[in-house]
C-alpha cells in the first residue's frame, strides 16, 4: 500500500475549513477543484453548487495527503454529528502536538484534553469547528 489519506465531507465550508488548517499546520493545497469547472452538457451545475469545493487536496507531513469535497445539494446534507472517524495527526514533538491541539481545537470541543495517556504517549482528542474528529499525539519512542 503506498498511503492512506483521509477524504472529509462538507455542507459547502469545506475550502473555509482547509484554509483554518493550512493557518494552523502550514503548507499549501495541491489542488482545488470547483463543481463548476466540470460542468459540460452530460453534468450541469447548478447555481447553488457552482462554487462549491468538488476536490481540494492538503499535504500534511510527509507522505501524508488531507483531501475534501463539498457535498452537492441535491445529494441532502452530511451530518457532521454522526462522523465518528477521527483523523490522526503524529506529531515530532510534544511542542509540535500543543501547537496543532491548540490551533485545530479553537473553537471547537475538547473530547480528551492533551497530555500524558496511559499507553505512554502525548495525546488529546476533539472535534474542531467543521465537526470533523481529530486525536493529536506525539510517542516518545518513535
Amino acid at each position: 500500500m503506498k498511503a492512506i489519506n483521509p477524504w472529509i465531507n462538507f455542507n459547502g465550508n469545506a475550502e473555509e475549513a482547509f484554509s483554518f488548517y493550512r493557518s494552523v499546520l502550514g503548507g499549501e493545497f495541491t489542488k482545488i477543484v470547483r463543481f463548476k469547472d466540470l460542468q459540460s452538457e452530460e453534468f450541469v451545475v447548478g447555481d447553488e453548487d457552482a462554487n462549491k469545493i468538488m476536490y481540494i487536496s492538503f499535504p500534511v507531513g510527509q507522505n501524508n495527503v488531507l483531501i475534501a469535497n463539498d457535498v452537492p445539494a441535491f445529494m441532502g446534507r452530511v451530518n457532521e454529528n454522526e462522523n465518528r472517524s477521527k483523523i490522526h495527526l503524529a506529531a515530532g514533538s510534544r511542542e509540535e502536538a500543543d501547537h496543532i491541539f491548540e490551533g485545530l481545537s479553537a473553537g471547537g470541543a475538547i473530547e480528551g484534553p492533551i497530555g500524558d495517556s496511559p499507553w505512554g504517549t502525548y495525546a488529546g482528542m476533539f472535534r474542531d469547528k467543521y465537526g470533523i474528529e481529530w486525536i493529536v499525539e506525539f510517542d516518545p519512542n518513535n
